[in-house]
C-alpha cells in the first residue's frame, strides 16, 4: 500500500500546501481519502490512469475536504467516462447537488454514480481494500476511516473535536495513523497513544498556530522511539 499526500494543508491552502487529499495505491487500484483539492490534477501530474480510481472516502462535508470532488465528478461524467468509483460520503445529498451544478455549467452529460452514505462499521470492501468508518464529533456526519489491505491497517482520523473527546480508538494494531493538527495542539494526542498498538504516526492538516506543539510532539516521539512524519504535499509513504 502506497499513500501519497496530494494535499496536507489545514482549512486554507498555503503557498506550498493544498487542502486535504490522500491517494492510496494498492497494486493497480487507486483510492482517495478526502478531496479538498484537485485529485484529478494529482492523478494527471503523476501519470496515473484515471480509470483505476475505485473508491473515494470523504471524512466530512467541509469544503477543505470536498472541493475537489465536484471537479472530479465533472470530468468523469463527460471525459473519463470509464471511471466508476464508489463515493462514500456523509451526506449523499451531495450527489444531487453536484448533478445540479453540472447541469447549470452546461455539462450536458448524465451518469449514475454510486454515492454511499457513511455509517459506522464496514462501508467498503472490493476484495482488495476494506474500509470501516468510526463516527467522530468534529461536525455533523464526520467520521474517521480504517483502511485494511495487504495485511496492513491504516487509520485516518479526519478532523476531530479533540482526541480526549472523540478519538477513534482502534483495538487492532495499526501500521500507520494519519491525524490532524489544525484544531488543537498535537500533544493532545499523547494520552490516547498509550491505548494504541501503533508503528508510525503522521501529522497532517496542521495549522501555523500549533506548529510549536508539533515540534514538541516530534521530540516526545523520539524519546519513545516512535517514527513520526510531518506530512508535506507530494510526500509518499509506503506502508
Amino acid at each position: 500500500m502506497k499513500i501519497t499526500v496530494v494535499g496536507s494543508s489545514h482549512g486554507v491552502p498555503e503557498a506550498n500546501r493544498r487542502c486535504a487529499c490522500f491517494m492510496i495505491e494498492i497494486n493497480d487500484n487507486i483510492y482517495f481519502v478526502d478531496m479538498g483539492t484537485s485529485a484529478m490534477d494529482g492523478l494527471r501530474k503523476r501519470g496515473k490512469p484515471i480509470e483505476n480510481v475505485k473508491g473515494i472516502f470523504i471524512t466530512h462535508m467541509h469544503g477543505d475536504h470536498t472541493n475537489g470532488l465536484v471537479q472530479f465528478v465533472d470530468l468523469i461524467t463527460w471525459y473519463f467516462k470509464k471511471v466508476d468509483p464508489v463515493i462514500v460520503i456523509p451526506d449523499p445529498e451531495a450527489g444531487r447537488v453536484i448533478k445540479d451544478w453540472l447541469r447549470v455549467t452546461l455539462n450536458g452529460s448524465e451518469k449514475d454514480i454510486e454515492y454511499r452514505q457513511t455509517k459506522e462499521g464496514l462501508v467498503f470492501d472490493d476484495g482488495i481494500l476494506k474500509v470501516s468508518a468510526i463516527a467522530t464529533k468534529h461536525c455533523a456526519g464526520s467520521h474517521a476511516y480504517v483502511l485494511e489491505a495487504e495485511g496492513k491497517r491504516v487509520l485516518f482520523t479526519g478532523d476531530l473535536r479533540n482526541p480526549g473527546i472523540d478519538f477513534p480508538l482502534v483495538h487492532q494494531p495499526l501500521d500507520l495513523m494519519i491525524c490532524e493538527c489544525a484544531h488543537f495542539p498535537a500533544t493532545d494526542y499523547l494520552p490516547v497513544l498509550e491505548k494504541l498498538e501503533l508503528s508510525r504516526i503522521c501529522f497532517t492538516h496542521y495549522s501555523p498556530r500549533y506548529m510549536s506543539s508539533l515540534y514538541e510532539m516530534e521530540a516526545r516521539m523520539r524519546e519513545r522511539e516512535m517514527p513520526m512524519i510531518i506530512a508535506t504535499d507530494d510526500l509518499e509513504i509506503n506502508v
